[in-house]
């Protein structure tokens, strides 16, 4: 597999990620560099770990996840996107929970990196080995997820609550794009 289709395979796995950046950038409780990094390595550290367990695991499982990955990820970003909307219409913006920590930083990174799942059972069966496309797919949704935290931070700013509400839309958006493709 050549670098430019492990790149393209990066960049794809990481658009869910960046998107939930954006999202996440606008809150105020994301405006320190520990918050953006936190949450930019853990949503890197997934995409890595995921397609090293799919290849792992192989064709063995994979008939039983692929039936509901795409619910799963539907449910976890509905979730957050829920709880995002409602906390727009909320009063005080400063004190929101941040989604780098806890239970929020765990979902939205298994929401996001659910696909990449799939990607490792792939390259499993097409006899490819993971660890150097694992490394770059964590490698670019890494720098994906600070570049989108920091655009959602610029739009936040600028915007304020009204982000925070179009964010907490755009991961619903994600999760019915997820399950549509999937059962369609």
């Amino acid at each position: 597999m050549s670098f430019l289709e492990i790149m393209i395979i990066s960049v794809g796995l990481a658009m869910d990620a960046f998107a939930v950046s954006i999202g996440s950038g606008t809150l105020a409780s994301m405006r320190d560099m520990r918050s953006k990094l936190r949450l930019a390595f853990h949503f890197g550290l997934f995409q890595f770990m995921m397609p090293v367990i799919g290849w792992f695991l192989g064709s063995t499982v994979q008939s039983y996840v692929e039936q509901y990955d795409h619910w799963i990820a539907f449910a976890l970003l509905s979730y957050i996107g829920i709880k995002m909307i409602r906390e727009s219409f909320g009063s005080d913006h400063a004190s929101r929970q941040n989604p780098s920590k806890g239970k929020s930083l765990i979902i939205l990174s298994v929401a996001t990196s659910i696909d990449a799942l799939a990607v490792g059972f792939t390259l499993a069966m097409l006899d490819v080995t993971i660890w150097y496309p694992g490394i770059i797919i964590g490698i670019v949704t890494a720098l994906l997820s600070i570049t989108g935290i920091q655009l959602g931070e610029k739009l936040g700013i600028k915007f304020g609550k009204k982000m925070e509400l179009l964010g907490g839309l755009v991961l619903i958006g994600i999760g019915i794009k997820i399950l549509i493709e999937h059962l369609s």
